[in-house]
């Protein structure tokens, strides 16, 4: 079978046992670093996408994807709003809302709130508040009856529990002929919910929305409407096409103008981590240029040997560049198997050294997700890849020069 001078010398080269065994230890350390530096920026990559992930879904499931509202003034007509949105592509749920903020009284504790009034039957079309119930039911809120679900956290600041009793203090005074008085009113705790986001858990408090308009004296109306869509991840390019084709003025809010700081620092961040952890790949490649001139060295003997049997510079210099992406190409299919077996594992090998070490990596009383998830991504794998290997070729030209400019005449002279 045909093969190319350059990559048959190239093959040779590197499978050839040296004389000189630092150099052997040289080349079977700069391929581990590659495959190391590979493996860990597949790993931590991995790691970062599941934490975004699971971030995103616990916001996601108390924040709506998209919101429906009319601006300056309460949502009229909502019913009607609600049955065409229904109809809508990529709809997949809707259901109404009124929002507001107060203070929640109880005995000496006072804390601030956001109070959202829903429908408990169609909430569970647009949250997972139903599901994170720790106490209770959502379908204990009824109109009229004035009861309310606290978040875990918020509870627990104001010490009460489900059968207790808060005030809320309404921001609308009311005008009397003794002067402005505050408007309270008495709610009966039915239910307790533990999202596992603190921003919800603390400040989150939610009554029937028939209540909540009576309260907050709001006539004809709901602060909006929530959307849940089939593609969060275009959820602005879908609602805004959904409320061009509403009759009348409307405004909607997607979920990515309430939390974009965050996720953009979640993605500045990982990128930031991926370039720190490319250096291990950087490290290892110029290993390879420091295997290599060695390499020429030892064998400068042989390379006048074949510049004197007709071996042009070009070729010279392709030899020393297959031997070092070979380096480069074994480093990296190594690390690349290695970082997705281990990414696809994490959640087993993880508890696995937890129960060997006798410790808990992520206390669950103090890091909001305690698990590590891992959310493998296969472009940023091949991605991965072709960097390395593409820093491991760079290593390889200068080496590969130096050999091409090798002058036989000055090589054999004291051979």
């Amino acid at each position: 079978m045909f093969r190319p001078i350059e990559l048959s010398i190239g093959l040779r080269y590197t499978r050839a046992k040296r004389r000189n065994h630092f150099i052997s230890f040289i080349s079977l350390s700069s391929m581990l670093g590659v495959a190391l530096g590979v493996m860990a920026l597949i790993v931590v990559l991995s790691v970062m996408n599941g934490f975004e992930n699971e971030l995103r879904n616990r916001i996601l499931g108390m924040t709506a994807h998209a919101s429906v509202v009319e601006p300056g003034r309460a949502l009229r007509n909502w019913e009607s709003l609600e049955e065409t949105l229904k109809k809508q592509p990529h709809v997949l749920g809707v259901a109404p809302f009124v929002r507001t903020q107060a203070m929640l009284t109880n005995g000496g504790g006072v804390q601030g709130a956001l109070i959202r009034g829903i429908l408990p039957e169609k909430e569970p079309e647009v949250s997972v508040v139903a599901d994170k119930m720790v106490q209770g039911k959502l379908t204990d809120l009824k109109a009229g009856e004035y009861n309310i679900t606290l978040g875990y956290a918020l509870a627990n600041s104001l010490r009460v529990s489900v059968g207790d009793k808060v005030t809320i203090v309404a921001p609308q005074p009311n005008s009397t002929p003794a002067g402005i008085v505050p408007r309270l009113k008495r709610f009966n705790v039915v239910g307790i919910f533990n999202i596992g986001m603190n921003e919800y858990d603390s400040s989150l408090a939610i009554i029937h929305i028939e209540d909540a308009k009576k309260l907050f004296k709001i006539k004809n109306g709901v602060s909006g409407i929530r959307l849940k869509l089939d593609d969060m991840f275009n959820a602005p390019t879908i609602s805004r096409d959904i409320v061009k084709q509403l009759p009348g003025y409307y405004g909607v809010i997607d979920w990515t103008q309430h939390h974009t700081n965050f996720f953009k620092a979640l993605k500045t961040e990982q990128v930031v981590m991926a370039v720190i952890l490319s250096l291990i790949i950087a490290v290892a490649a110029f290993n390879i240029v420091s295997t290599l001139i060695m390499v020429v060295t030892d064998k400068q003997a042989d390379v006048a040997i074949l510049r004197t049997l007709g071996m042009t510079p070009r070729s010279i210099m392709w030899v020393f560049i297959v031997q070092g992406m070979i380096i480069g190409l074994v480093g990296t299919i190594l690390g690349m198997i290695g970082g997705v077996l281990l990414a696809l594992n994490i959640k087993t090998i993880v508890p696995w050294i937890e129960d060997k070490l006798q410790t808990q990596f992520m206390d669950p009383g103090v890091y909001v997700i305690s698990g590590v998830p891992s959310d493998l991504q296969w472009n940023e794998v091949i991605n991965i890849g072709i960097v390395a290997f593409i820093l491991c070729l760079l290593a390889t030209l200068y080496p590969a020069w130096r050999a091409g400019r090798t002058q036989p005449a000055e090589a054999l002279r004291y051979e």
